[in-house]
């Protein structure tokens, strides 16, 4: 009986995980554990569209003025950091490498884990959508409406793919990429080394999907959630046949669309009027279940690793928030500097 009411007296932990949380306008990373702000990792460059990996226990963050950065997860501190671009937007890991696509210059380039450059792509392109896979890796150049496919030494060029790819995802051993001047998708399958288009219409006209620098799709078994550009809806689509099974109509324009790891539904945030609101979406009624305002400006959210909880931030306030799954209640918060994008650490 003792031991029962000393358990009832452990506190509940909220913020469970480690939380890595981009300080946009300080170039900084936050560091959120036991439900406070740890420390702060500083000097990291202009964090617009900053993407961080984790890759053999360390942490990588691409800045948007092109500096990588080594980040010690254990003890939170920056370990080596240098520039492979003057504007960037990828990053991505092989077996044995780590690849980085640049905006400016116009190429892609290849580390060893002290990152040392081993190689350089000149493309002459604008370089996006940069994914890694053993033995090789993939990207698509915005500008030359192609993709290279590197394996080993050896690269392979499609061309003509779609006009203007904006960026993409690895699905098993297909490459999906979006276009930025035109609807459908293009599926490239790596191992067979065969390139596809697929073209989406609902209702009678094209539909151009969002697959965006700082997240994928929300994937919930073989089917995507995924935000269309300009209207105010989630598509739904088949991983499979890569056909539309439906949609879900939103009360605003959606950024990003996040599956809950334990499945069932999918948040999704807002752009211009609904930038504040956060809702969850029903993935089999296909309806919107919860919504609510919980922040000026979400700019970003993750799931708990258990799906019980959903990461905020909300850029205006300046407030990382742990919500309830789904009821969307704030259970904590912790202060940040205008932050932006959240990542789990462990």
């Amino acid at each position: 009986m003792l031991s029962l009411m000393w358990l009832l007296f452990i506190p509940f932990i909220v913020f469970a995980e480690k939380l890595y949380v981009v300080e946009r306008e300080r170039g900084a990373l936050a560091v959120v554990e036991d439900g406070r702000l740890k420390k702060e990792i500083t000097g990291l460059g202009n964090l617009n569209h900053a993407t961080l990996k984790l890759w053999r226990g360390r942490a990588y963050l691409i800045s948007r003025d092109g500096y990588l950065s080594q980040i010690d997860i254990q003890e939170d501190r920056l370990v080596k950091r240098i520039r492979v671009g003057e504007s960037t937007i990828g990053i991505d890991f092989t077996d044995e490498h780590i690849v980085v696509a640049n905006y400016e210059p116009r190429d892609v380039v290849v580390l060893n884990e002290d990152l040392q450059v081993v190689r350089r792509y000149e493309t002459g392109s604008r370089n996006v959508g940069i994914k890694g896979f053993k033995g090789g890796f993939v990207f698509s150049l915005m500008d030359k409406d192609e993709i290279w496919l590197v394996k080993g030494e050896r690269v392979k060029v499609f061309e003509r793919v779609g006009s203007m790819p904006f960026d993409a995802f690895l699905k098993g051993n297909l490459y999906v990429v979006g276009f930025f001047k035109e609807g459908g998708i293009g599926l490239l399958d790596i191992e067979k080394e065969e390139y596809r288009r697929v073209s989406f219409s609902s209702q009678g006209k094209d539909v151009v999907f969002k697959i965006p620098h700082f997240g994928t799709w929300g994937v919930v078994g073989d089917r995507a959630f995924i935000p269309a550009v300009g209207e105010k809806k989630l598509y739904v689509v088949s991983l499979k046949s890569f056909e539309v099974l439906g949609y879900v109509e939103l009360p605003g324009l959606p950024v990003f669309a996040v599956a809950n790891p334990k499945g069932g539904y999918v948040a999704v945030n807002f752009s211009s009027d609904m930038e504040d609101h956060i809702a969850f979406v029903d993935a089999e009624e296909l309806k919107v279940m919860a919504q609510k305002t919980v922040g000026r400006r979400v700019m970003h959210m993750r799931f708990s690793l258990d799906g019980s909880k959903l990461y905020v931030s909300s850029y205006f306030d300046s407030k990382l928030r742990a919500l309830k799954v789904p009821g969307l209640e704030i259970l904590e918060e912790v202060s940040v500097p205008n932050p932006s994008g959240v990542f789990l650490i462990k």
